[in-house]
């Protein structure tokens, strides 16, 4: 450690920032205006700088090197036509969706535009040209340090100035800022409002292309760029204040820095133990995070927001189920049951029910907090996680027979619930499940870099169930005999007094409070019970597959479990397990027969999404219902 190093990170901090903040600023932008939760943002971000690739060649060979400028310009621009367009055909029919649904989308739109810049583009990193001008580096303390990343240090405080006189000082800034507290009543004074979300969202796609475009020469173009930054986008966004430009570039200035001195300290000895602080890059920002929202839930700079006025469809209030549902329940449980001797010339039917089983019960402990609780989680996948480790750290390190680890493993679960949900109760809508995801990203992190324990990257292996469950169709039926219990309990939960306290909690919590009804408490013992039923999944799911690793805690399982959720219906009961087969199946089906699977799978949930808005199961019962009503009245009428 030195003092011309430390400096030196400094500033590579804030050339990190300034590109950060321009993914930041457009994704605040969208989020403040529109209310979309727009998972899509760093698609735009990853299409900007494969745009930026081919258009400075194209323009290398006419203008010459000079032409690397207006290439980086111009991707910009065609980022921000590609999001109006985008805005104007998917998402201007979703506004009214409650936000979650919008997710599902913006999910989807992720999956098809990866596979788009895979046909286009190929599976290779692309690696830019430098920038004609900028190539060399200046020494700063007897250090060098590339004069492409002071041009970036500029670049951040001059696009934060414009975007401030853009707001301030023109008629369109103000309409965004007003949109920014109160859509509605911008709308209710006669202002376009489709236009002005279509200019909106077109902005934020320029700038996220922009933010891009310029990482041309410090970094390749590769796959992986849109899921890592949207990541990082999200905690700026959320730290700095939703819609608060501003406390985005402050937020991005902040988490660049904190990790550039992180970079800085190395590997330092504390009280006799070394402790290496550059490792603590992969969760820094989500730490920070997690104190803010805990300290100050609306942000550094931001407001607390006002709530939409559309607030989606309630679930299907809880009522005894009908008696043709229970013959259907019934008829699914005995094809179940006779599974094992109807596919019995096909192994591989026996571990996809099994996945299919596992994806199931996850899915309904997610339902179990986003629908009857009415709290949104972005982290779930940390307590699958936990119980999948824990499982397997029982068998493996602790020396517990298969069926105590099973037994035990929940509990690791229900005790991450316990310490994470006392935190997250004392949040409400997206600062509820941003901090969710926080603390599932500290769980991955800690997961991903304990070699000596968890075993890293690599994960743990030889994860086996015991000799008596060795045949597929042996752990399948514990399967499903421990999927069928916990849905089971779960429901029985619902139909409790406390499934009912913990529904008034949700729908009115002023009212839930004055006739006594602890209602953080409520939600607080409901997220500890999703927890332990989702540790429950992550078990059976480490024994299933004989390892586990730390995708298990990533974000991407915590989303697969959202789009379960949302593709099946929030508001019914049978949706979640609805959309966890639904997903599953299609997943392995569609990745099995096309190598654009991604695309395909995208395209088929927006299908779905535009056709049943209220997801598969809802749908089903709508029709249900209207099929009913409408033989009633023809029995009525003879």
């Amino acid at each position: 450690m030195s003092l011309s190093g430390f400096v030196v990170q400094l500033l590579n901090g804030l050339a990190g920032a300034s590109s950060l903040f321009l993914v930041a600023a457009g994704l605040s932008l969208i989020f403040g205006v529109t209310r979309i939760v727009n998972f899509a943002h760093g698609s735009f971000y990853m299409v900007g700088i494969y745009v930026a690739y081919t258009l400075v060649g194209l323009l290398s060979n006419v203008m010459g090197p000079v032409g690397f400028w207006p290439a980086l310009l111009l991707a910009a621009v065609a980022v921000g036509v590609l999001g109006a367009v985008i805005e104007m055909t998917l998402l201007r029919r979703i506004y009214k969706a409650p936000e979650l649904f919008q997710l599902l989308a913006t999910f989807a739109l992720v999956l098809v535009i990866k596979d788009a810049v895979l046909w286009l583009w190929g599976p290779e990193e692309l690696l830019g040209p430098r920038a004609p001008g900028l190539k060399g580096s200046i020494e700063i303390l007897g250090r060098q340090f590339p004069s492409y990343d002071l041009f970036l240090i500029v670049v951040g405080p001059i696009v934060l100035g414009l975007l401030w006189l853009l707001l301030t000082r023109t008629r369109w800034g103000t309409l965004v800022r007003a949109a920014t507290q109160d859509r509605e009543m911008v709308s209710a004074l006669g202002v376009n409002q489709a236009w002005l979300f279509t200019a909106v969202f077109a902005l934020g796609a320029l700038l996220a292309g922009l933010g891009g475009a310029l990482q041309l020469p410090r970094e390749p173009a590769n796959l992986e760029l849109d899921l890592t930054t949207i990541g990082a986008a999200f905690v700026v966004v959320v730290v700095g204040g939703m819609g608060s430009i501003p406390g985005a570039y402050a937020a991005a200035l902040l988490i660049a820095e904190i990790k550039a001195v992180c970079i800085w300290l190395g590997v330092v000895e504390l009280f006799g133990l070394s402790v290496s602080f550059s490792n603590l890059t992969l969760v820094v920002e989500f730490l920070v995070m997690a104190v803010v929202l805990v300290w100050r839930p609306w942000g550094l700079f931001g407001r607390p927001q006002a709530p939409s006025r559309h607030l989606g469809l309630q679930e299907e209030p809880l009522r005894p189920p009908s008696r043709s549902y229970l013959l259907a329940v019934a008829a699914f449980a005995a094809v179940l049951v006779a599974l094992p001797w109807l596919a019995a010339g096909s192994p591989y039917t026996m571990v996809l029910a099994t996945d299919l089983m596992v994806a199931a019960l996850f899915a309904v402990s997610l339902h179990f907090i986003m629908g009857p609780a009415g709290m949104h989680s972005f982290g779930h996948a940390a307590y699958f996680g936990l119980g999948a480790y824990g499982a397997a750290l029982l068998v493996r390190a602790a020396g517990l027979p298969m069926e105590a680890a099973l037994i035990a493993a929940p509990l690791v679960a229900a005790l991450g619930a316990l310490v994470f949900g006392w935190f997250a109760v004392r949040l409400s809508g997206v600062y509820l499940a941003m901090l969710t995801l926080a603390f599932a990203q500290i769980a991955w992190a800690v997961t991903y870099q304990w070699d000596g324990f968890t075993g890293g990257s690599n994960g743990l292996t030889g994860v086996w169930p015991a000799s008596w469950l060795a045949d597929k169709n042996a752990y399948y039926g514990l399967t499903l005999v421990l999927v069928g219990a916990g849905i089971l309990l779960l429901r029985r939960v619902l139909f409790s007094p406390f499934g009912y306290a913990m529904r008034a909690g949700r729908d009115s919590p002023l009212r839930a409070d004055a006739i006594g009804i602890d209602v953080k408490r409520m939600q607080w013992v409901a997220f500890i019970i999703a927890g332990t039923v989702a540790g429950l999944a992550g078990a059976l799911y480490a024994f299933s597959k004989g390892s586990i690793s730390p995708e298990a805690l990533s974000v991407t399982r915590s989303v697969d479990g959202l789009v379960m959720v949302l593709l099946g219906g929030l508001q019914t009961l049978a949706g979640p397990v609805v959309g966890a087969v639904t997903f599953t199946w299609l997943h392995d089906t569609v990745a099995r027969n096309t190598d654009y699977w991604r695309a395909t799978l995208g395209g088929i949930i927006l299908l779905l999404v535009l056709l049943f808005p209220q997801g598969i199961a809802g749908a089903a019962g709508q029709f249900s219902a209207w099929w009913r009503g409408k033989r009633g009245n023809q029995e009525a009428q003879a």
